[in-house]
């Protein structure tokens, strides 16, 4: 495999969240993400409607943890540290 394919970018993070997000969701419209760079650190901010908040969350956070590590696993090859916020 070339290594242009096992690198992972930011733009395709943040494409793999909001993918994620509005197939949760009941208003897929409202699903947001902005993505925030800093030194060997990307924080990406999701936000939805308020009453899909619950739907992202999950009982005891159990969907928002597993969002968390979709993310951590698909960067496992990059030197950079994916975060994902709720907000």
């Amino acid at each position: 495999m070339s290594e242009e394919l096992n690198e992972v970018n930011v733009d395709s993070m943040a494409v793999l969240v909001e993918y994620i997000a509005r197939s949760l969701v009941d208003e897929p419209n409202e699903v947001k993400v902005v993505v925030k760079e800093g030194e060997g650190e990307v924080t990406i901010e999701l936000s939805v409607a308020k009453d899909d908040m619950g739907k992202v969350i999950g009982k005891q956070g159990r969907i928002a943890k597993a969002i968390r590590t979709v993310v951590r696993a698909a960067s496992l090859k990059s030197d950079r540290k994916y975060t994902v916020d709720i907000l």
